[in-house]
């Protein structure tokens, strides 16, 4: 499932590529057919993303609604057609410019809401490190009063917005934290430890679209970023994500797995004791 990062990027992009555009609407699939031709040569005023959820402004208090799930892909690009644009695959939501396309496929949702409806929606939701609105306390008030493991509270995105399995098992070890230790055990000084993390790499994901996690090249990126420069490299090396029974890169201790939340929590337990 793409974490938040993901829809911060997409959000950045539509708003880029469509900003004060009519755009035409179109549901090539069929399934979001009545709905686009109401948003068809509407003025799309900005998108947004909260978590793992996208929302579209369009004139006329219109939003449109997007949670990915797990399959569903958000493309932009610029068209480089004439007339019609081939449609490729099952395409929920297609936008379209002179200059840009985007195509929507296989989202969890994709349907048209009020304002009304996106307040809802995210006062479910738990803070969202990527936002400048965000109130990390609330996430604490939360974990605090909670049995549950912090592995587990960090995947609640009533708890924390955005934040999914490759960010939780990478952050929890990179502040050395204890994974299945029970939220109300958890110190502030973990927490905000943790959240700081977050705000830190979150921002590096959105900017590179790649999670970077490993601390060497966590400053190569910053500093590359800082200096205005392309940051194309594709890293694949984690600290712990998907290394079961390997050795840790700290201690050289057994990189360690357990199914918490429904999916794969990777740790290493010799590192990772505090909380």
């Amino acid at each position: 499932m793409p974490e938040g990062h993901t829809l911060h990027r997409i959000a950045r992009d539509l708003t880029a590529a469509f900003a004060g555009t009519h755009p035409v609407v179109t549901s090539p699939q069929g399934r979001f057919a009545e709905s686009a031709a109401l948003l068809s040569g509407r003025r799309f005023d900005h998108a947004e993303s909260w978590g793992k959820h996208l929302f579209a402004e369009f004139e006329g208090d219109l939003w449109l609604s997007v949670h990915l799930g797990l399959i569903g892909t958000f493309t932009i690009d610029e068209s480089a057609y004439v007339g019609e644009v081939p449609v490729v695959g099952q395409v929920r939501l297609r936008l379209r410019t002179d200059d840009h396309v985007a195509d929507l496929r296989g989202p969890m949702v994709c349907e048209l809401v009020t304002p009304d409806r996106v307040e809802a929606i995210t006062a479910t939701l738990g803070p969202d490190p990527l936002r400048p609105d965000a109130d990390p306390d609330r996430a604490l008030t939360r974990i605090q009063r909670s049995r549950k493991p912090i592995a587990e509270l960090l995947m609640d995105q009533s708890v924390v917005a955005g934040v999914g399995n490759v960010y939780r098992s990478e952050v929890l070890f990179r502040n050395r934290v204890r994974p299945l230790r029970p939220g109300q055990q958890l110190t502030s000084r973990s927490w905000r430890a943790v959240w700081d993390d977050l705000v830190r790499l979150l921002p590096l994901g959105v900017a590179t679209s790649r999670i970077v996690t490993i601390e060497d090249q966590v400053e190569d990126v910053e500093l590359r970023l800082a200096a205005g420069e392309d940051v194309t490299q594709d890293w694949r090396e984690s600290y712990v994500y998907k290394r079961a029974g390997e050795p840790c890169l700290r201690c050289g201790s057994r990189i360690r797995t357990q199914v918490v939340a429904g999916r794969n929590l990777f740790w290493c337990g010799n590192c990772q004791r505090r909380g």
